[in-house]
């Protein structure tokens, strides 16, 4: 795929519908032959139209105006580049927990979460999230307890077809993340460079962003710089005996070269409790796959390599097709 396909598809399967801002300068940038050759100067693993957009925005340039945005980027080119050879797409998004929890409630609990490609570990907090899957509120089931511990922010919102919400939150015991650059929620650079990552229009998730960022700062979880293969054993034996180990991980593998996301893959598979993912579609090559509810992006939810659901990108929507019920 050349440079300019991957700026259009993200434009039109990706932005389309979620972000008029990055929908405009995607399409721009995909017909714009300095911009592409500019871009075409970098690693392609570092040419992502997210990357570009976060960067620029990062870097305090303007995403209203793709003219605005063509002039600021080539008149700053030296630094827009540096910035994305240095930087990667971390995006953090605590709102695709309302995605994994209908998995992660029906497993055995408690829980020992191992996330990989963690960023900053927002998304191993599934248990301290507030959810509304429409009027549905899941809680811990004591109404008391939840206000103990001060569950409520941020709240994720998530429409759910296909099975039945989950009645509770599972119980996490242990939660540690792996990752080659692991950010921090107490540094404020790291938590501005997660802003910049978030689409202009999207001030519920700069919000939440806020909020999940709060829940994290208040326990730290354990975050290991290390490589999804060569560091995961040594990391997922210290989960804590008499807990469900799970590995997972959301929008990682597609960064991750093929030889190395199959070695992953093979590994995952022969480690204790379950696995996991949620992915683009083409990232773990599910076979048979129901056809998606529509033209937009979506992911594939899947439990130790059986797709189960259809989700879009930030945890809005999750469309079951896999058995209503988890089996373990």
């Amino acid at each position: 795929m050349t440079t300019a396909d991957r700026y259009a598809e993200f434009a039109t399967r990706e932005a389309h519908g979620v972000s008029l801002a990055y929908e405009r300068l995607a399409h721009a940038v995909a017909r714009d032959g300095e911009l592409l050759a500019l871009l075409d100067t970098l690693p392609s693993a570092r040419r992502q139209p997210q990357l570009l957009l976060g960067v620029v925005r990062w870097l305090g340039g303007p995403v209203d105006d793709p003219a605005a945005f063509r002039a600021h980027t080539v008149t700053h080119w030296a630094g827009v580049r540096a910035a994305m050879l240095t930087r990667s797409v971390q995006t953090n998004e605590a709102g695709r927990c309302a995605a994994l929890l209908p998995v992660l409630a029906a497993l055995p609990q408690p829980l020992a979460l191992l996330e990989v490609g963690a960023s900053a570990g927002l998304c191993l907090y599934p248990d301290r999230y507030a959810y509304r899957y429409g009027d549905h509120l899941p809680g811990s089931g004591d109404p008391a307890l939840d206000h103990l511990l001060g569950l409520g922010e941020p709240v994720l919102d998530c429409t759910l077809t296909g099975t039945e919400p989950p009645a509770a939150r599972p119980e996490v015991v242990w939660r540690a993340g792996l990752d080659l650059n692991p950010l921090d929620v107490t540094d404020p650079a790291d938590v501005g460079w997660l802003d910049a990552l978030i689409w202009p229009e999207h001030t519920h998730r700069r919000a939440r962003l806020r909020a999940a960022a709060s829940v994290a700062a208040a326990d730290p979880p354990e975050l290991v710089r290390g490589d999804l293969v060569d560091d995961l054993p040594a990391l997922a034996a210290r989960a804590p005996a008499g807990a469900t180990l799970v590995v997972l991980h959301t929008s990682v593998l597609y960064q991750v070269p093929s030889p190395r996301r199959a070695a992953f893959v093979a590994l995952v598979r022969t480690l204790p409790g379950h696995w996991v993912a949620n992915e683009a579609v083409e990232v773990l090559g599910h076979p048979r796959l129901p056809a998606p509810p529509d033209g937009a992006l979506y992911n594939v939810l899947s439990l130790d390599g059986a797709p189960l659901a259809w989700t879009r990108s930030h945890g809005q929507e999750v469309h079951w097709f896999g058995r209503p019920r988890v089996a373990v």
